[in-house]
């Protein structure tokens, strides 16, 4: 019998000052799926959460930290953090915030479902079943809209493509140039779902209750939604238009829009 997605799975936990949550949250996660290795990618935080894992990994082989020399964003941790767990052979990779916005009980569903042949398994507020609680009306209709464009656009299957609870099966991941990805934040969740499903895997969706954060502040800006938006867009172009994807056409127009962004936020 060959090993399955779920026998060595990596939980990578991205963070910047969430010495509230943190110890509770690993807890939480060592409980649900003992199995797992509990990575904390920390960039720098001021409140001392890197420490805080450090000193539980000392009692704890399955805790670990990845310490960061500065905030570089929510893509740029993950990617760092799926690039440790694949070169320690992790079978799968579960994305969740640290905020406890996820349910930690739920990821033997997801890891179950990348065990039935998925590529990856999003933990989805969207679906039947699903739902956001303590959400503003505003922010949840910017949700919903974002992620039906984002369908649409990318020709995509996925009700919930932002969402940051997920689980990649650590083939699919392999096969994605991870120094190619481009986007951060919300942008981020979307690019992956995208080239993952571009390289043919399968993509479940799994629901779940999605609630505002317990304690800390949130990471997420309006330049965050508006560079996944704009990414989206030009994704959703190149398809269409096959002279965009030719050369390094389309990374100058990205590059040349998010410098426009920085210089207006």
């Amino acid at each position: 019998m060959g090993r399955t997605a779920s026998q060595y799975p990596w939980v990578i936990v991205p963070t910047y000052n969430e010495a509230s949550n943190i110890l509770d949250i690993v807890e939480a996660i060592r409980k649900a799926v003992p199995a797992a290795t509990v990575l904390v990618v920390d960039d720098s935080s001021p409140d001392g959460t890197a420490d805080l894992v450090e000193s539980l990994s000392k009692g704890d082989q399955f805790v670990r930290v990845l310490r960061r020399p500065g905030k570089a964003g929510l893509g740029a941790a993950y990617r760092a953090g799926f690039r440790e767990a694949l070169s320690a052979g992790a079978t799968a990779l579960v994305e969740i915030d640290a905020d406890f916005s996820h349910d930690p009980a739920v990821m033997p569903r997801l890891l179950d479902g990348l065990d039935d042949g998925a590529g990856l398994a999003i933990g989805s507020r969207y679906i039947s079943g699903g739902s956001s609680e303590g959400l503003s009306a505003l922010r949840l209709l910017i949700s919903r809209l974002g992620n039906r464009y984002a369908s649409i656009m990318l020709g995509i299957d996925v009700r919930d493509a932002t969402a940051g609870f997920r689980a990649y099966e650590a083939d699919a991941l392999k096969m994605i140039d991870l120094d190619q990805v481009r986007a951060d934040g919300y942008g981020f969740q979307v690019e992956m779902a995208y080239l993952v499903s571009q390289l043919g895997f399968r993509i479940i969706e799994v629901p779940i209750t999605f609630h505002d954060r317990r304690a800390g502040s949130s990471k997420m800006s309006s330049d965050i939604v508006i560079e996944a938006m704009m990414l989206c867009t030009i994704w959703g172009i190149s398809r269409r238009v096959p002279w965009l994807r030719q050369g390094s056409r389309q990374d100058r127009l990205i590059d040349h829009l998010e410098k426009l962004i920085r210089r207006s936020s």
